[in-house]
């Protein structure tokens, strides 16, 4: 079956656009873009071009931004172009040359797909690229060594929200025999002969090698990419059951019984799957385990959020703002606002020291006391020590002696270290944390309104 023929097909296999789409085709006048845009011209799909030059090449990067702009010429298909200093983006964000142009290249394809606050989208439905069936094989092969899991053994997609690659069906060199039998032009980068980049490394070198004891590799792999598609849908629906008995959504934070998740199997497979959504790494997998069996306030961290320890329960927080529901106080901590009252802490040496009375002030030993303290909203089952009292009393009691309406008790927040509370904030102090005559230092919170 010829190439333009199995090309139609793949796409309406994969249900991946229809003929009212308008299609942005990454063209970089290469041998694979120049043959995708022969076919979406053949098959009378609705296309324009796009073309990144990256300025990396000299005078080569300029031959290829004039070849593109010929092809947009010989098809009748408006050509966009872009220039990016990808060198001096690349050393200002800390990144390869390669990634640097990668992230500048989708950005750049987004932004004319949803377009942006200075350029409404106007330029099309999908973006197209031309990744072909050797690119993903590459690409899988990088992963496995990079290491990766079942998302990255199925190497690249064929559809990721507005990115579609409809060659990934296609060999190069099915590719290579169509456009030679089209009498297509293309140019060639020179960068594609450099074992410098990976991709070139086993594409030159790793896969030959490979072929030599197994001659139907890479045909054997092509399969395989099919094979853990549809194992990742099966992981995938195994995980979010998972998920659906684990994770209690509370406002901005996720609840986890941990009793429920220390029974879980597989553990660790299972952990890192809810922690990669916000932003922990699969290397913070052994912390989170170990923070299972670890006392209530310890936590660990993402550029974005905390995993926070509290009694039976795990608490991904947002780091903290206005809506969070549970705060770290560390020792370092001058204040901290939640809900729009603020509190301030303050150590202070106990000589002298004049103690005073109000309900928004709580003072005390800082022997007593181990960092990190939480701060977080009452619950049923919750009981300390009153201040002038020696018996233990349930909070709820508590609030009912005090006269607390129902609508305050709502609005009732506590300072809990290690499952034992500190302080009613507002309210009262456990006794078993107050100022005695061997107190040394003294720590005052202070709630401000």
């Amino acid at each position: 079956m010829d190439l333009q023929k199995r090309f139609q097909e793949f796409i309406a296999k994969e249900n991946l656009f229809s003929r009212k789409d308008k299609l942005l085709l990454a063209v970089s006048g290469g041998l694979d873009s120049s043959v995708l845009c022969a076919l979406c011209h053949d098959a009378g799909f609705d296309f324009l071009m796009a073309h990144c030059n990256f300025k990396l090449r000299g005078a080569e990067s300029e031959r290829d931004e004039e070849f593109v702009m010929a092809l947009g010429e010989r098809y009748g298909r408006e050509v966009l172009v872009k220039h990016f200093d990808t060198e001096e983006w690349a050393a200002k964000h800390k990144l390869s040359i390669q990634v640097a142009a990668r992230e500048l290249r989708y950005a750049w394809f987004n932004e004319l797909i949803r377009g942006s606050a200075l350029a409404p989208a106007t330029k099309g439905d999908f973006i197209l690229t031309a990744h072909h069936q050797d690119d993903n094989i590459e690409t899988l092969l990088m992963h496995f060594f990079r290491g990766t899991g079942i998302a990255g053994l199925r190497a690249m997609a064929v559809k990721q929200d507005k990115l579609i690659r409809p060659l990934l069906f296609a060999k190069k060199e099915e590719l290579e025999k169509f456009a030679q039998s089209k009498n297509l032009d293309w140019v060639e980068d020179s960068s594609n002969l450099s074992d410098k980049y990976s991709r070139n490394y086993f594409r030159h070198h790793l896969i030959p090698i490979v072929q030599k004891i197994y001659p139907e590799v890479t045909n054997n792999l092509a399969a395989n990419i099919d094979r853990f598609r549809e194992v990742e849908v099966l992981y995938q629906q195994a995980i979010d059951q998972h998920k659906k008995k684990l994770l209690e959504q509370r406002g901005a934070e996720v609840h986890i019984p941990i009793l429920k998740l220390k029974k879980s199997n597989p553990l660790q497979t299972i952990c890192y799957e809810i922690i990669k959504e916000f932003g922990f790494s699969s290397q913070q997998v052994k912390e989170l385990i170990d923070l299972l069996e670890s006392e209530s306030g310890k936590y660990i961290s993402s550029g974005t959020h905390r995993i926070i320890k509290n009694r039976n329960w795990l608490i991904i927080a947002p780091n903290q703002n206005e809506k969070s529901e549970t705060f770290l106080i560390e020792k370092g901590d001058s204040s901290i606002s939640f809900g729009g009252t603020n509190i301030q802490f303050e150590f202070l040496p106990a000589i002298n020291y004049k103690v005073q009375t109000q309900n928004n002030v709580a003072q005390l030993d800082c022997d007593e006391i181990s960092f990190p303290l939480v701060l977080r909203r009452w619950k049923k089952g919750d009981y300390f020590y009153p201040f002038g009292m020696t018996k233990k009393k349930k909070l709820s009691r508590f609030l009912i002696d005090e006269k607390v309406s129902k609508t305050a008790k709502e609005k009732i927040w506590v300072i809990e270290m290690n499952k034992k509370i500190v302080w009613i904030v507002g309210m009262r102090i456990d006794s078993r944390f107050r100022i005695t005559s061997n107190t040394k230092e003294v720590l005052k919170i202070e709630m401000r309104m």
